[in-house]
């Protein structure tokens, strides 16, 4: 069965990311070489769209490339059923629970991270809230304006 292969503006509108973050992904290697048209236009497999969205979804948490590629790296390596496959080896497989644990971990942290911070963020809007509506609170005498 053949592959459906797609054009960089699908992909992008697929995935949220602009052409150029996708050319980059690409250039430093997070997805490989696409294939070209015969008019030369890239094209793009289902497996590399969802390695970008994956991307996508790392970017918040502020990972760098290096570990943007090596959870992919890892993620391709695993079996697609529980426990490891008959023809590797029990040690390869307790390396990438490992791995893979590592990644949950600091994800979660950096989830955390991120409440904190919304937490905080939140918090600021609704002062700047109280503040506005001190300042145009309705005066006494049934005037909009500063309050006192």
């Amino acid at each position: 069965m053949a592959q459906r292969l797609m054009r960089i503006g699908e992909v992008s509108e697929r995935t949220g990311l602009s052409l150029r973050t996708i050319r980059h992904y690409e250039e430093v290697g997070v997805i490989g070489r696409t294939e070209r048209s015969d008019g030369g236009f890239r094209l793009y497999t289902e497996a590399e769209e969802r390695r970008l969205k994956l991307v996508r979804r790392m970017r918040p948490l502020g990972f760098r490339l290096e570990d943007v590629r090596s959870l992919l790296d890892i993620l391709e390596k695993m079996p697609a059923s529980r426990g490891p496959e008959p023809e590797t080896d029990a040690g390869a497989h307790a390396d990438l629970v490992a791995r893979l644990d590592k990644y949950w971990q600091e994800t979660d942290a950096r989830c955390e991270d991120l409440r904190r911070e919304l937490a905080a963020a939140e918090d600021f809007a609704r002062s700047l809230h109280g503040h506005i509506a001190r300042l145009t609170a309705v005066s006494p005498d049934g005037a909009v304006g500063r309050g006192e």
